[in-house]
């Protein structure tokens, strides 16, 4: 029987056809990967269950090297969701309204814990406009530039009372905040990194924080004494997992000792005698029942018209930038290498319009409007246009729509209609 893992990549269209499933079936073992392109529609649930049927239906669970793997756009982000930088859920995906799971939280902190979800990021921006969210404390992200429908995210973040910012280098939204704490790199700093197959790896510091940057567990003890939040007196980072092993049942065996001498520990890993789990659903669904979910096809927010003819998607431009940019165009090599914002277009459409390769042209939607330069390319379909959002130059993003899927929340950043036009001559 073949060893070997068949590896199905999906890209921001989810069009699964039979022969797809058919390949996917006879392989004995398979594994579909995808990225943001399949999530960040107000259908990005279902394409996710979509992905997750056809794992089940064609047998690619309860074994190793097979099943799904969502590739996550940093190096921590499944980390941070584990730790409950989510809306709805405690560390460790632990459900807010059990009473079991209250009782951990009280016995270690010595307080009752919300029992009601809180708002996501783009719900946040809507508060704060509505001026039912007054502060804001941000880390490691740039809303100012990524968020959707910027002419929003910028006069949410001018009228709040007070907003504060943590980051390693002067962002457009630090630039707006009433007070900056410099933040350590990952090279400033010792910490845990969990990637997307749950492998909680220690991170050792390999140089000391440069000028006043604090780790951000230093920031965020500090904020919390002045505040009078009992608890943040940790002596050192290992102390900090100590606490998450006692409230999160799924990193109950991780301990730093035991990372360091492992290559990482992968959850569930439910005690120190506990080796780790190498694959999920061995005997039975870690998570619900497994259940196949029947998802309706349903169009994007927007759709092209007269007025709005192309169809705009966003993501990353070239390999040698990622999300706004913040570190990779402090680096002169990086920026020689991909100086600037392109607007991809089909050759046919370029020569219905005129438009010519290298011409600054402006992309407009309901929102708002942009320059560009356009680039000639084979790349995209007619009728579609590409572009990137790493440059501040071009805030590819006043023209995004912040429309939500239902259910986990996400904008539909990939889809939006736009017109596109050669600028008018002097």
């Amino acid at each position: 029987m073949p060893s070997l893992t068949r590896t199905m990549v999906v890209s921001s269209s989810l069009s699964f056809n039979w022969a797809a499933t058919l390949l996917n079936a006879r392989s004995y073992k398979s594994v579909i990967c995808y990225c943001l392109g399949i999530t960040q529609h107000t259908c990005g649930t279902d394409n996710v269950q979509a992905v997750a049927n056809l794992a089940m239906l064609t047998g690619n669970v309860e074994k190793e090297h097979s099943g799904v793997d969502p590739l996550r756009g940093q190096n921590n982000v499944q980390g941070a969701c584990d730790m409950a930088a989510l809306p709805a859920v405690l560390p460790g995906y632990q459900a807010l309204g059990n009473v079991e799971v209250q009782e951990r939280f009280r016995a270690v902190w010595g307080r009752d814990i919300p029992q009601s979800p809180g708002l996501s990021l783009v719900d946040m921006t809507h508060s704060g406009a509505e001026g039912t969210i007054r502060a804001m404390f941000i880390m490691g992200e740039n809303p100012v530039l990524s968020d959707p429908h910027l002419y929003r995210v910028q006069a949410t973040m001018q009228q709040l009372d007070f907003l504060a910012v943590s980051d390693i280098f002067l962002t457009e939204t630090a630039a707006l905040a009433h007070v900056v704490f410099p933040a350590a790199s990952f090279a400033e700093k010792t910490g845990t990194i969990t990637n997307s197959e749950r492998r909680v790896q220690l991170s050792q510091r390999a140089i000391k924080p440069v000028a006043d940057s604090r780790p951000d567990s230093e920031i965020i003890m500090a904020l919390g004494r002045r505040l009078g939040c009992p608890g943040m007196d940790f002596a050192s980072e290992a102390e900090i997992m100590e606490e998450i092993s006692l409230v999160t049942p799924i990193y109950g065996g991780m301990h730093y000792d035991r990372l360091a001498e492992n290559w990482g520990l992968q959850w569930p890993c439910w005690d120190r005698s506990h080796p780790g789990t190498r694959f999920l659903h061995k005997y039975y669904f870690s998570r619900g029942k497994g259940q196949f979910t029947i998802t309706e096809h349903r169009e994007p927010q927007e759709g092209v018209e007269e007025k709005y003819p192309f169809t705009l998607i966003t993501g990353r431009g070239s390999y040698h930038h990622y999300h706004t940019a913040t570190m990779t165009r402090n680096s002169p090599r990086m920026v020689r290498e991909y100086p600037e914002a392109l607007l991809e277009i089909n050759r046919q459409d370029s020569e219905r319009l005129g438009i010519r390769d290298r011409e600054m042209v402006e992309v407009a939607s309901r929102r708002g409007r942009v320059r560009v330069k356009a680039k000639i390319t084979d790349r995209v379909q007619p009728g579609s246009v590409f572009t990137s959002f790493h440059f501040w130059e071009v805030p590819i993003n006043l023209l995004t729509i912040d429309a939500l899927d239902p259910k986990s929340k996400c904008p539909e950043f990939k889809v939006c209609s736009v017109n596109v036009g050669r600028l008018a001559d002097d």
